[in-house]
Parts: C-alpha cells; sequence; structure tokens
C-alpha cells in the first residue's frame, strides 16, 4: 500500500518514511500544501499523513481541497494541542489526528486500524503473523511461542513484531530506540539493552543463550528464524 506523508519539517518526513518502509509500506513525501493535492490526485495513494502547519498551503485547506475529488483516508498531524484544531481537522474532511510530539509506533497503529476499516479484506493477512515457532495475533495483541501464550508489554510486542519482520536484518541500538521510541525520545540506547533482556526473558528457553534475538557483536540486535 502506498502512503503519502506530508511535512514541512525533513527530519519528521524522513523518519517516517523509513519507520513506514520497515512495515512494508511505500512511501512518497511531499513538504508544502499545494504538492500535497498534486500529488494525492494519483489514485494510487491508499492513505495521507497531512501536517497542518504547512508553506504555500495549509495543511487543512489542503485537506479540504483534497476532499473533493478524493475519499483518500487522511490523518492528521499537528503540533497544537488545542480541541479546535481536532474539531477543524475533522470537519474539513480528515479521518484522524495524531498530536506532535508522536510515537512513530502509534502512527502505524493508527494507520492499520484505518486501512483495516476502509478496506478489511486487504488487511486479513496483517491479523497474525507466524514466524517458526512464534505466533502474533494483531487483534488480540498476544504473543505465543511454541503454544505457550506470553505477556508482554506494549514496547515489547512492537519489539518483537519488527524483528518477526524483518528476520536476519541487524538493528543498532540507536536505530531501535528511533524505530520503537521516536526520534524526538529523551531516553538513551540503554533502554534497548533493558526491553531487549526482558524480551529475552520472555519468549526464550535459556536467555543467556537466545535462539530467536541474537546480537552482532558491536553493531546491535536481530531476529533468528529456526
Amino acid at each position: 500500500m502506498k502512503i503519502l506523508v506530508v511535512d514541512d519539517e525533513k527530519i519528521i518526513v524522513k523518519g517516517l518514511k523509513y519507520n513506514l518502509e520497515q512495515e512494508g509500506y511505500q512511501v512518497v513525501t511531499a513538504y508544502d500544501g499545494e504538492e500535497a493535492v498534486k500529488m494525492a490526485q494519483d489514485a494510487s495513494i491508499d492513505l495521507i499523513l497531512l501536517d497542518v502547519m504547512l508553506p504555500k498551503t495549509d495543511g487543512l485547506t489542503a485537506c479540504r481541497t483534497i476532499r473533493t475529488f478524493s475519499d483518500v483516508p487522511i490523518i492528521m498531524l499537528t503540533a497544537r494541542s488545542e480541541d479546535i484544531d481536532k474539531i477543524l481537522g475533522l470537519e474539513y474532511g480528515a479521518d484522524d489526528y495524531i498530536t506532535k510530539p508522536f510515537n512513530v509506533r502509534e502512527v502505524t497503529s493508527r494507520i492499520k486500524a484505518i486501512l483495516r476499516r476502509v478496506n478489511p479484506s486487504s488487511s486479513k493477512s496483517r491479523d497474525v503473523l507466524v514466524s517458526g515457532d512464534i505466533k502474533l495475533d494483531y487483534n488480540l495483541r498476544r504473543v505465543t511461542v511454541k503454544d505457550r501464550i506470553i505477556e508482554l508489554t506494549g514496547k515489547e510486542f512492537d519489539l518483537l513484531d519488527l524483528f518477526l519482520k524483518n528476520p536476519g536484518k541487524v538493528y543498532t541500538r540507536e536505530g531501535l530506540l528511533d524505530i520503537a521510541w521516536g526520534v524526538e525520545y529523551p531516553g538513551d540506547e540503554r533502554t534497548v539493552d533493558v526491553h531487549i533482556r526482558r524480551l529475552r526473558e520472555k519468549i526464550e528457553e535459556n536467555p543467556a543463550e537466545p535462539s530467536y534475538i541474537k546480537t552482532k557483536w558491536g553493531v546491535g540486535y536481530y531476529y533468528k528464524k529456526d
């Protein structure tokens, strides 16, 4: 599925593009409202992430213009927290809104929820992910390992989801921090180590010699499928 990301802050666009591509989406980008309206005319666009504060044409006006020719789902991104912005966004035709600063995992969760709602047949295969002995049920947010139910926190679930979707790919601690916690998260890389340790304690038979979440010494972590 193709997602259009529109924001004049290039670091935000870069972060969203990277993370959405990790989820398997095709991503195109724009940096102002006029460009967004033009690119939204592409019938292959499945969803738009649209910032409110944009140069040339603001996001609300762009949203209203897009609605004159397309019913593609639109999620507004706003740095403002006042209810009036959210109400205006929805009245102008937006389907949802997310207030900055946001966690990128929240963004991907909102995207998946909207795409399931507007096109349920396209997301059936995403309801459950099976990789070796591990099964992730996205509807129940439940994990089973060798038919044993494992209780994970939300962040642990997100990390395992990322690893299972990208077997063999090595992620640096910094990369995992940006993906799972967001590029503006003030924590350090030790946060990643703590969560990986806890995840291993829950899913591995022997956490000291992990079979699933492996360490690439001096680099980071990766998932080895049995």
